[in-house]
């Protein structure tokens, strides 16, 4: 049974930082690229970020280019998502997504990712 488990939300004013944890069970972690999306009251789930298999490649939505960094531990089976500089704006729910698929083009479209954790909450007060 395949489990992503979110850590690290929480509230933090504008300017702070999060760092965002998602730990994975019962699948080859290494062999899936992994991905950040989330989700703000009354808004559709948006990208946010990805990272290939092996770590070597990050993708980025233009709006936490430069504020976010995406980085995972595969002998940890575990990712993280650095968020600096963070604004009221990214207050959002944060999920993890697991996908076998490769490419930057299917990496930021939810469907293309099999296996989601259950989220974790970050808000920003201004």
């Amino acid at each position: 049974q395949v489990q992503l488990v979110e850590s690290g939300g929480g509230l933090v004013q504008a300017g702070g930082s999060l760092r965002l944890s998602c730990a994975a069970s019962g699948l080859t972690f290494s062999s899936y690229a992994m991905g950040w999306f989330r989700q703000a009251p009354g808004k559709e789930r948006e990208f946010v970020a990805a990272i290939s298999w092996s770590g070597g490649d990050s993708y980025y939505v233009d709006s936490v280019k430069g504020r976010f960094s995406i980085s995972r531990d595969n002998a940890k089976n575990t990712m993280f998502l650095q968020m600096d500089s963070l604004k009221p704006e990214d207050t959002a729910v944060y999920y993890c997504a697991a996908s076998i698929l490769r490419g930057y083009s299917r990496l930021t479209s939810a469907s293309a990712y099999q296996f989601w954790g259950q989220g974790t909450q970050v808000t920003v007060s201004s």
